[in-house]
Order: C-alpha cells, then structure tokens, then sequence
C-alpha cells in the first residue's frame, strides 16, 4: 500500500471538507492563544548554576511544554475532559497551524537580517564555513547508532538533524518504509518533540564557554525554524546589547542551511554516511544490510 493511501487512512474524514475543518482550526488557535498567553505570564526563568553560569528558559519553552501537556496523549490519558478541549482532530491540524507561523516567523527573521546586512556579509566566510558543522551529527552519531544496536536505520537517523529538507531527501533516495527512511523518521519525530527544547537550554549553556556569541548564533541556524528561535532567542536574552545581531546572523545561517544544506547532504554527508556504514559493520562484525 502506498504512503498516500495509508496517511489518507489515518486522517479524520471531518478534517476532509473545508466545512469540517474550519470549526477545528479554530478551536486551535484559541488553544494556542491561550498556551502562548500563559507562557507570557510565566516570563524568562532564569536557573543559576554557580560558577558555570546561568540557564534562561524562554516563554517559547514554556509554551511548548504547555501545548504537549493538553494533547489526548499527555494529561489527556488521566484527565478526560482534556479530550474534549483538545482532541485527535486538533493534534492532526497542528502541522498546517505551524507551517502558517513559520510563514510569520519568515517575515520577522528577514527583517532582523535585512538592516545588519553589511555585517552578515564581512562574516560570510564564516556562515559558509560552519555549514560543515552539520556533518557533526553524523560523525559523532552514527558510531553510537551502530555500537547501540541500529543497522541501516543509523544512516538516516544521523546524516544530519533530519528536518523536513532531510525527510524528503532520504525518502526520495531509498524510500520512506526503507530502514533509511525510519531512521530520518525516528529523528524528525523527536527533533519535534524535544528538539526546541534542547537547543534552547544549549545555547544559554553555550554562553558561558567563552565561544564568541556571533558564532553561537551562526550555530543556531540549523535549518529549523522553531529550534534556530529558540536557540537564538535564548542567546540575546542572555546578551541584550546584541540582541539584533544575534537574531540577524541565526536566521540568515538557516536560510543558508535550508538551501545549501540539502546540496550537503546528498554530496557529502550521504556517501559519507554510507562509507563510514561499511567501515564500523566490519569493525562491529556484521553483515552490511
């Protein structure tokens, strides 16, 4: 059966008609109205960790702890009415709610990028440069991957973060049901569960190891709009004089890495992963699949 037929399987026949879906859609965006209010009112914690420094968690943070607290399988396990207030039809609508916000987000990074221009371009070595940084993941995952267990399913999991350019290029390379495909899959899934998280508390750790902060924030553009905010958000939070270059320099490292990432990944880091595949099943004794 092919991944159309399946995903159309899946899909509520209420969210199929524009007529069912608009009630829906709706009833989301009040439900995020009111996560995102919530966050506000919560403000920036900052957590002093002595003399390593300090971890701001930013409303963004707050904000998606919240939304994944009132979906059916959180909260919504133990505590039935949440099911009503935020049901399957709501978590299968979301994807759109945030490809609309990125839209949003587009506009406000390119306005931030657009009056520091000149700087951007005295650093383009640099932004160029740092695209290799994304090689990382697999260098460094990829043997754990294998040493943990996982077979082809590590090349796709580690070529790269595994956003959504990723997701297309792995399954359009060996399709999505191969192992390839379930590993880029498997990183996407948890990139969107834990991954704004993650970064966001990264960086405000990152601060404090002396790194220069336009670096920081050139590594904050990793081709995912809500991860790149969230990093480089909690960045100028800590540094508020540098706020606009911060933001400048991590949305045009993610608009570089979007488009030469892909270029990347399907010349370098693929045949790359593929050989460093072969090297550790010999290595690990086992069969190349």
């Amino acid at each position: 059966m092919s991944n159309t037929n399946q995903k159309a399987e899946t899909v509520d026949p209420v969210l199929s008609t524009k007529d069912g879906r608009w009630p829906i859609f709706i009833k989301l965006f009040i439900l995020l109205i009111a996560a995102s209010v919530l966050a506000e009112l919560i403000g920036t914690v900052t957590i002093p960790l002595g003399p390593i420094g300090k971890i701001s968690i930013i409303p963004m943070i707050f904000s998606m702890i919240i939304a994944v607290l009132f979906t059916p399988d959180a909260l919504g396990r133990v505590i039935e009415p949440l099911k009503k207030l935020c049901s399957e039809k709501e978590v299968q609508l979301a994807e759109n709610a945030i490809m609309l916000m990125l839209l949003i987000l587009g506009v406000k990074l390119g306005t931030s990028a657009g009056p520091n221009i000149l700087k951007i371009v005295q650093a383009g070595p640099a932004l160029i440069f740092q695209e290799f940084g994304n090689l990382g993941t697999m260098l460094i995952g990829l043997p754990f991957a294998m040493i943990l267990g996982m077979r082809r399913e590590a090349v796709g999991a580690t070529v790269s973060i595994c956003r959504e350019p990723t997701l297309g290029l792995i399954s359009e390379k060996y399709g999505i049901n191969s192992p390839e495909g379930l590993g880029v899959m498997g990183t996407y899934m948890v990139g969107n569960l834990f991954g704004t998280l993650f970064f966001g508390l990264l960086d405000s750790l990152a601060v404090n190891t002396g790194i220069h902060p336009y670096a920081l924030a050139m590594a904050s553009g990793m081709g995912s709009g809500s991860m790149m905010t969230a990093a480089s958000t909690s960045l100028a939070e800590i540094l508020p004089n540098m706020k606009d270059e911060i933001l400048a320099y991590a949305a045009t490292s993610n608009i570089m890495t979007n488009v030469t990432g892909l270029y990347m990944e399907c010349f370098i880091a693929i045949p790359l992963a593929n050989k460093m595949y072969r090297v550790y099943s010999r290595l690990l004794r086992r069969k190349e699949a």
